[in-house]
């Protein structure tokens, strides 16, 4: 538990799980919302992946990542207090670069 919650403790990735609480995303939507750079996201990604707060699908050449929480209950209320993001999400085309 306590290296999951480190996970959360960094701004990038606790922004990038608030965008995964609205909805499903590949990495170039993520990069245009925040405003950086591609390889900057992935490793960000690849941290979450490896720590079980995130899942990766593969659709022909692209990656969509979604939250994995549903198996850790702990993570569900510092999710359910993240302010939302739903008009950010909402106001970017999605899969505007795939």
């Amino acid at each position: 538990m306590a290296d999951r919650l480190k996970l959360l403790s960094d701004k990038t990735r606790l922004t990038i799980v608030a965008l995964l609480k609205e909805r499903e995303m590949c990495v170039c939507d993520i990069v245009d919302i925040l405003e950086t750079t591609q390889p900057n996201i992935s490793q960000h990604l690849k941290k979450l992946k490896t720590g079980g707060i995130v899942n990766e699908t593969r659709r022909s050449q692209w990656i969509y990542y979604s939250l994995h929480v549903e198996d850790k209950p702990y993570l569900n209320d510092i999710l359910s207090r993240l302010p939302s993001m739903k008009e950010i999400v909402n106001a970017h085309k999605p899969n505007s670069c795939c």
